[in-house]
């Protein structure tokens, strides 16, 4: 049986047995933090042409301990699953912030 095969039979093993707890909203959490157009940037992105304050889905790259900080949270909350925080992780909504050629990076990480 492959890995993943492996897990989507455990997964729906453990669906059959109880009901499984989501994370709740990343972005929401990410707004506690209060991060300004620096922090988006990181030490990577500090000369990019554009703003890229609000763009979320950049702190995978920028901001790691920060996602990872949330996901651990949610964890400790009693969450099963994690979803990824790439909500708009898409080469349209990249756009905004001309990082198009960042989407898949950005959903590997």
């Amino acid at each position: 049986m492959s890995e993943q095969n492996r897990r989507t039979h455990l997964f729906h093993q453990v669906l059959a047995e109880r009901i499984l707890i989501l994370d709740g909203a990343m972005g929401s959490l990410i707004q506690t933090y209060k991060l300004e157009e620096a922090d988006y940037r990181g030490q990577r992105f500090a000369d990019w042409a554009c703003d890229v304050k609000g763009n979320n889905d950049l702190l995978v790259l920028t901001q790691p301990q920060i996602i990872g900080d949330i996901h651990k949270a949610y964890l400790e909350a009693g969450a099963d699953i994690l979803e990824t925080n790439t909500f708009n992780a898409t080469s349209i909504s990249m756009a905004d912030y001309e990082m198009e050629e960042l989407v898949y990076e950005i959903n590997r990480e």
